[in-house]
């Protein structure tokens, strides 16, 4: 979502001196409108508030995230909303306040993963790739759930291959992207 700069330039100068300010609560590309439309106004800035905005490859709304790593986090989304689905289908497991809880933490990690993913953080496809190798491990599980419940070994199987995908479309991101992204 970005910012939408003509609606800035409707804002008076003394509004605009709120976004530049170093304690501002608005978003840095907001923050970096602000201070160009000021300049274009012909208000004269200090040493340290020129250097804090003519940097403008430090802010991270300029950094270029690869399209693999929102495809990525995309999928890994779906994946999550899959798991609710079990959850869901299969909501008579819940019989505690305990499964409650880890169900919900579980829900929340997942959403994490996806999101930590959609910043284009380098190393993060390392973890995904440790934590698919551990959910690897329930492939028995997978297995007794077709036969058991279709319906839950079926979602099972989808979110593995959904999983994958992910894993395969942060492999195939270039070096030379990642490099760019690995300090966001």
């Amino acid at each position: 979502m970005g910012v939408n700069k003509k609606f800035l330039e409707e804002k008076t100068n003394q509004e605009l001196e709120e976004y530049i300010k170093p304690e501002s609560k608005f978003v840095q590309e907001a923050n970096q409108y602000a201070y160009e439309i000021l300049k274009s106004r012909g208000r004269t800035f200090t040493d340290e508030e020129t250097e804090r905005f003519s940097n403008k490859e430090n802010h991270e709304y300029n950094k270029i995230i690869h399209p693999n790593y929102k495809k990525s986090s995309e999928i890994l989304y779906i994946s999550v909303f899959l798991g609710i689905g079990n959850l869901i289908w299969k909501y008579d497991t819940l019989d505690s306040r305990l499964k409650i809880f880890i169900s919900l933490i579980v829900l929340a990690f997942g959403f994490a993963l996806a999101y930590y993913t959609s910043k284009g953080i380098e190393w993060f496809k390392y973890v995904l790739l440790v934590l698919f190798g551990f959910g690897l491990l329930s492939i028995p599980f997978i297995i007794s759930d077709i036969k058991n419940d279709p319906v839950i070994g079926i979602i099972n199987i989808i979110q593995t291959v959904l999983q994958v995908w992910a894993l395969v479309l942060l492999f195939k991101i270039p070096k030379t992207v990642n490099s760019v992204n690995s300090n966001v």
